[in-house]
């Protein structure tokens, strides 16, 4: 496997020439779930279809592909030949009809030749050994235009590489800005249960005000995004590892990215301050964006 990573689109095309044959391959891929070969052979080339397909996917490892192969032989003469017997025997046949008095005339050469039968046009065909040959050539310009496939869908990867670099560092920021945020600090949890408190308490005078800071503490346990920024700072690491891999790891970070977006979304479900909410919102973003490039990559 190559030693960065791949993106799952790409294009590439190579043509060669292998007498009488003049042939072009064609490959071009989109993302998918899986790997998926459509191969498209013309007549005579289906026997190379289980060895192209092979070279293919050890080449690729996840997106539609399609290799589509061309080949068009050079101009040949065709062989003519004439059925001597057949028009002899026509000749013979057409002497017998009587034409006196009928306004027919004798039949002529030409029209004798069109008759069909008479005259046969036939392409000249290859032998085995030309077209093994073919075939043989054909097999190693796949080689080259796989080559030139994958090279492409590298330099796009590593493009992709860069900018969810980019993705996964803003991503690690956010969360530690949200860590940081004033809104979590005890003394600031505090502040605000004692004001919901006295609140409630003026409300209604009744309310026992033990129960109610019970019931506050309770409020403020569930609100703790502890274990929420604990998995994002863990998801970052592991973003950060998956990147720096060899392999194709394109359905992992996907898989990443969806454990990303539960995260802060259970984060912006908790928060009970507004500037906490606010880097909440801005992780969703960054996350969605994560994910939607992650799609491109093998």
């Amino acid at each position: 496997m190559s030693m960065s990573l791949k993106s799952m689109t790409g294009f590439a095309r190579t043509s060669g020439h292998a007498a009488p044959w003049a042939w072009a391959w064609e490959l071009k891929a989109v993302n998918a779930k899986g790997l998926d070969l459509r191969l498209r052979l013309p007549p005579g080339f289906d026997r190379i279809e289980a060895e192209a397909r092979a070279k293919l996917a050890q080449k690729l490892a996840r997106g539609t592909c399609y290799a589509t192969l061309t080949a068009q032989r050079d101009s040949v003469t065709p062989e003519i030949r004439v059925n001597e017997a057949a028009l002899r025997a026509l000749v013979e046949a057409v002497g017998r009809i009587p034409t006196e008095g009928t306004g027919l005339q004798p039949a002529s050469l030409d029209a004798l030749l069109g008759v069909r039968g008479i005259v046969e046009v036939t392409e000249a065909s290859d032998e085995e050994g030309v077209i093994a040959a073919a075939c043989s050539a054909v097999l190693k310009g796949l080689d080259s235009a796989l080559a030139d496939f994958v090279a492409t869908r590298e330099a796009e990867g590593a493009n992709l590489t860069a900018v969810l670099r980019q993705r996964v560092e803003r991503i690690a920021s956010l969360t530690q800005e949200a860590e940081d945020c004033p809104g979590r600090k005890p003394e600031a949890v505090r502040a605000r249960l004692a004001q919901a408190v006295a609140n409630l308490t003026v409300a209604s005078p009744a309310l026992d005000p033990a129960r109610l800071h019970q019931e506050a503490i309770l409020l403020a346990a569930k609100a703790d995004i502890r274990e929420e920024l604990d998995r994002l700072k863990s998801h970052v690491a592991a973003a950060r590892e998956l990147l720096a891999s060899k392999e194709p790891v394109g359905r992992k970070l996907d898989f990443l990215a969806q454990e990303f977006g539960r995260e802060a979304n259970t984060l912006c479900a908790k928060s009970n301050d507004t500037a906490l909410t606010a880097f909440g919102m801005e992780l969703r973003v960054e996350i969605e964006q994560l994910r939607e490039q992650v799609q491109n990559i093998e």
